[in-house]
């Protein structure tokens, strides 16, 4: 019994042999590891192609402007983004952002704790929560010069000298999440205040918490706020009592809304800031209105007031037509009118007009699940 065990396991290893053998055919050993080697190269790039996404867009155009008897035109190319989005797994990912015009804009990992989308924390640069626009990407602002008076100001997007230019960016870390099926969603962020690729000009942090509520399908109500200390890079003509290189209390906060529908969209926010002793303030309310296939027209009503005690108050009218004519591709043409501004390095209400022109193209690469 046992000999005839031995024999039929001798023949059944004899058969898996022959069959390996079979099976590689006519194949070199070499040839075969060459084989493995190309298919598991390709597993791998089709694994990273899977996981990844990338997106670009660029925006530019022509502008002619008219204040204090001068005229000018230019052609201006202000943004050409790339970034890419790597999901390293079903709760971390990745996301590098960089301005071809300008420099790095974001880099962030996220983690999601939750098996839903109520916890999620990230660490890195990007945008900061404060005011409804500020978060949002300018191929979906209805205006060439983007965000309102009030929010470039208050977030850092560079309108604000103690600031300087920092589009709205800061590092460090968030926590945000969605609850009630998308109904609600908050964030709360710890920031150094100092802007992109930049160390602390201090050793205090800001604060930064935002809140959004959808009562209805396409109506969004946000409120947000900042405590904290800046550090003042240079001078600013709107707030003469602060020094470069003073720390000083920047304190702000936002109420807004936006609705969105087939037969307009429109958003608006009252917004207000306390910079040392200085308060600023105003609000806006921005629109467009579908006239055509493809073609909408544009308007914005816009008032801030850089220094209340002051009177550094400006108003910004806005009216124009856009025209969408691929995917969040368009072409934008809009007069503005601004009743003040710096002129000289000193706030004057001295009006300006001025006409732009802008194209956008965007591209966005995703593997379709």
């Amino acid at each position: 019994m046992r000999k005839q065990f031995f024999k039929e396991a001798l023949l059944a290893v004899a058969l898996a042999a022959f069959s390996s053998t079979a099976a590689m055919g006519q194949s070199t050993p070499a040839e075969s590891s060459s084989e493995q080697g190309k298919k598991t190269e390709l597993d791998w790039l089709k694994d990273v192609s899977d996981r990844v996404e990338l997106h670009g867009y660029a925006q530019g155009g022509f502008n002619y402007t008219h204040q204090g008897g001068e005229d000018k035109g230019t052609f201006e190319l202000k943004r050409i983004l790339f970034w890419a989005n790597a999901q390293i797994t079903d709760r971390w990912s990745f996301l590098f952002m960089h301005d071809f015009s300008s420099v790095v804009q974001e880099f962030y990992t996220d983690y999601r704790f939750t098996n839903n989308k109520a916890l999620t924390v990230r660490l890195g640069q990007f945008k900061n929560g404060v005011s409804l626009e500020n978060p949002l990407s300018p191929t979906a602002m209805e205006a060439i010069d983007v965000y309102s008076e009030g929010v470039t100001y208050l977030t850092g997007c560079g309108s604000d000298p103690l600031m300087g230019v920092q589009y709205g960016r800061d590092l460090g870390l968030a926590i945000f999440g969605e609850t009630n099926d998308g109904k609600f969603r908050y964030e709360a962020q710890v920031m150094n205040g100092q802007g992109i690729n930049k160390k602390d000009g201090n050793k205090e942090k800001d604060f930064i918490g935002r809140l959004e509520y959808r009562p209805v399908k396409g109506l969004n109500i946000v409120a947000t706020g900042q405590i904290g200390r800046g550090h003042a890079i240079k001078e600013s003509p709107y707030i003469p009592d602060i020094e470069e290189g003073e720390d000083y209390k920047r304190n702000r906060w936002t109420v807004g809304f936006d609705y969105k529908s087939k037969a307009f969209n429109v958003h608006g926010e009252y917004v207000e800031g306390k910079d040392k002793n200085t308060t600023s303030r105003g609000a806006y309310v921005t629109g467009a209105v579908p006239l055509y296939k493809g073609l909408d027209f544009v308007g914005s009503y816009d008032f801030f007031n850089f220094n209340t005690t002051l009177g550094y108050d400006q108003h910004k009218v806005i009216a124009g037509l856009q025209y969408w004519f691929f995917k969040k591709c368009r072409f934008q043409v809009q007069y503005v009118y601004k009743s003040a501004g710096v002129s000289a390095g000193a706030f004057t209400h001295d009006a300006s007009h001025a006409v732009m022109a802008q194209m956008q193209i965007r591209l966005d690469y995703a593997k379709k699940k």
